[in-house]
């Protein structure tokens, strides 16, 4: 028997049931547009967000039965994903092969498009240069509207580190934009 939020369950499967998701496949139907949502921010783009993805719910799936009991699948998901996405940035030491080194430089071309397009492109851009851990502190606190407790029980740090790392991300940002950086 197991004890969740209150209830009493027989077994880990049912705990899962408790809180929405009664089997892993489940779980991934309901949840893989939102994570893969979570992940592109946290990881810049599209394609490295399927591979960090994949790799946690890769890393899930044995886990499932002891996970799901906890009550802390998506917590257990988002970290792993920011891991998967810190040790990758870690193997390639944020190189980036590019064809042409002019277009590293090159303002992007925006025809027709709002100022809020424009504007999102921009912090885009401006988080993608941001450190790993100080991107997803950004993207946990203002697109997940995360607390800072929170932020930092998925980052596996202190509150108070937490609190550091949007801090600084938002100080390194505006000085960004203060400076007419925005290559």
């Amino acid at each position: 028997m197991t004890i969740l939020q209150g209830v009493v369950v027989a077994e880990p499967i049912r705990a899962a049931a408790t809180l929405g998701y009664g089997s892993f496949e489940e779980y991934v139907t309901l949840r893989s547009s939102a994570l893969l949502r979570f992940a592109s921010l946290i990881t810049g783009n599209r394609e490295d967000a399927h591979d960090v993805v994949q790799e946690a719910l890769a890393g899930l799936y044995p886990k499932w039965t002891r996970v799901a009991a906890s009550g802390q699948v998506e917590a257990y998901v988002r970290r792993s994903i920011v891991n998967a996405h810190v040790s990758a940035w870690r193997k390639v030491r944020r190189l980036h092969v590019v064809e042409d080194p002019a277009e590293l430089h090159a303002a992007p071309t925006v025809a027709d498009a709002s100022a809020v397009l424009a504007d999102a492109d921009q912090a885009a851009r401006l988080c993608r240069e941001l450190p790993p851990q100080q991107r997803a502190a950004v993207v946990l606190r203002f697109y997940e509207d995360r607390s800072f407790a929170e932020i930092g029980t998925i980052l596996g740090c202190p509150e108070a580190t937490a609190r550091s790392h949007v801090h600084r991300a938002l100080v390194a940002l505006r000085a960004r934009l203060e400076g007419g950086r925005d290559d």
